[in-house]
């Protein structure tokens, strides 16, 4: 079957109407006040006045792209429902964020993660970070949004991949350059309700189909009766798709390193929750998200799960999702495809605006230092343009010879996750961590890596993060001990900090632990 050149007229209007109201929304959120955008924190922390309904639907919006959508889709086709694992383990590491390392960095007041880490070690590993983070924001995250983004239009749409690029691009600068964090995040709250009902409707749908118009519950038996393997959480030794999820590992292994990484001390993840009004709010904010976490998988795995029996033969389990939208009656597809593409936008716009705040805060401040806060400002501003071009640029030659280009973002951010868990933790929980012994998990986190992928390739790829975290733990520890005691931290000291939650937060933590506790146990 072909996918392409399938949108109709009413789909391209609906789509249409669409840009228009996110473009006109965001301009109005940017001009509402007089001083936005006249100092960095308006700019870039949205004035430290966003609340919790923004900030969580923000995380998630930021987080679902192209990849995650796609992606994910196809691989609920490929190997099923364990994939959801990504998801529903982010969700209490959400709690996990929210609770422990939320107080501290709030505490601390601060823009940007490398900031921290000046505050804490010295400005060595804050330059380090930031120059690493930056070179993955755009090498890695922009170029691989942008790419699987323009792929997605040219499959959906039928538009040639590199103008699906520059739409994209064009469409993220023009509603996220001017207004900064506050337009972010609050067109996020549109992006987010569109994204959850457009796929609700699509799994609907799918599961409709599937049972030949018998509803949801009937289409949910056949898919369960029918392939049961696709159901399984905990994948076996014997599995094909082991060396991905890699069985027990999911609940106690290196996926909690790769979570805590993303959604602990990843700039354009965290930096909502940087621009709460309080604490609470952001933790508020942070439950939130990991109840839309929850939901992810019924919206993106399900429907690649019902695709194995609609369509069977698809060359690529990629194209499980566009499949499935081919489904879809005119208009309501419009609403699906503006639903994937407002995922990816707000992902470029989220990256784009850390990527000027950590170039801005950790790299150009200190070079030009005591400027106005509008010159930083239009700094930022102008960091985040290019950045969008230099991807642009990349994406394809970096990109285009991958069969997954998901996969070569895992490949590449697990080589130095394990690294920048163990600085952080160090960093927050172990006062006698040292400048030395962060750089050295910096370090050996790249060297274990490499010779544990050479030397033991048939070791998972989650696994190795596991193994790597362990090293580097212990190597931070041994050159910290050697070495002297830190003098220069200026963080705050852990006995200032509360970790003691809201009541509310503490039942939305046992919710999702419930949840997730009941997930399992179903699905074993």
């Amino acid at each position: 079957m072909d996918f392409t050149n399938k949108l109709s007229n009413l789909d391209s209007g609906v789509f249409i109407v669409y840009v228009i109201g996110l473009l006109c929304l965001a301009l109005w959120i940017s001009r509402s006040e007089k001083k936005e955008g006249a100092n960095t924190e308006d700019y870039f922390l949205a004035s430290k006045a966003l609340p919790w309904w923004a900030i969580g639907a923000s995380l998630i919006a930021s987080n679902i792209s192209a990849e995650q959508i796609i992606g994910m889709s196809g691989s609920g086709y490929a190997l099923g429902l364990a994939i959801a694992s990504y998801e529903w383990m982010a969700a209490i590491t959400l709690i996990i964020v929210g609770k422990y390392m939320l107080p501290i960095f709030l505490k601390n007041e601060i823009f940007t993660m490398p900031q921290y880490l000046e505050q804490r070690f010295d400005n060595k590993v804050k330059t380090t970070l930031a120059l690493f983070w930056l070179a993955v924001y755009v090498f890695v995250n922009l170029t691989a949004v942008l790419w699987l983004g323009g792929l997605a239009i040219e499959t959906v749409a039928g538009i040639d991949w590199m103008f699906g690029m520059m739409f994209l691009a064009t469409f993220s600068v023009a509603y996220s350059l001017y207004g900064g964090l506050k337009a972010v995040a609050y067109t996020d709250i549109l992006q987010v309700v569109l994204l959850v009902l457009g796929g609700l409707l699509l799994s609907y749908l799918a599961l409709d189909a599937v049972s030949d118009g018998q509803g949801v519950l009937a289409g949910f038996s056949v898919l369960t009766e029918q392939m049961p393997s696709h159901f399984d959480m905990i994948l076996s030794p014997e599995n094909e798709h082991y060396m991905s999820l890699p069985g027990i590992s999911v609940l106690i292994g290196g996926m909690w390193i790769m979570n805590l990484s993303y959604w602990g001390f990843n700039q354009y993840i965290i930096q909502r929750a940087l621009a709460a009004k309080d604490l609470k709010e952001a933790q508020k904010g942070i439950a939130f998200a990991a109840y839309l976490k929850l939901l992810m998988p019924v919206i993106v795995v399900l429907p690649g799960i019902a695709a194995v029996i609609l369509h069977p033969n698809l060359t690529s389990p990629d194209q499980a999702y566009p499949s499935m939208m081919a489904l879809m009656p005119s208009g309501i597809k419009g609403l699906v495809f503006a639903a994937l593409v407002a995922a990816i936008v707000s992902s470029l716009a989220s990256m784009t605006n850390s990527i000027s705040t950590i170039f801005t805060m950790d790299i150009y401040s200190q070079l030009k230092p005591n400027k106005s806060q509008k010159h930083y400002v239009f700094i930022g501003r102008i960091a985040a343009f290019v950045a969008l071009c230099i991807a642009l640029f990349v994406a394809e030659p970096l990109l285009g010879k991958f069969d997954q280009a998901f996969q070569y973002i895992q490949e590449f951010t697990g080589f130095f996750t394990p690294g920048i868990v163990v600085i952080f933790v160090m960093g927050m929980f172990w006062k006698r961590a040292t400048s030395a012994g962060a750089l050295s998990a910096a370090l050996g986190s790249a060297v274990f890596s490499l010779l544990l992928k050479f030397l033991w390739p048939e070791l998972p790829f989650m696994d190795r993060v596991g193994i790597v975290f362990l090293l580097c733990l212990a190597l931070c520890y041994l050159v910290s001990i050697i070495g002297q005691a830190p003098k220069e931290d200026s963080s705050v000291s852990l006995t200032e900090v509360s970790f003691d939650t809201s009541k509310p937060f503490n039942i939305a933590a046992i919710g999702v632990i419930l949840i997730l506790a009941a997930l399992y146990a179903t699905w074993w």
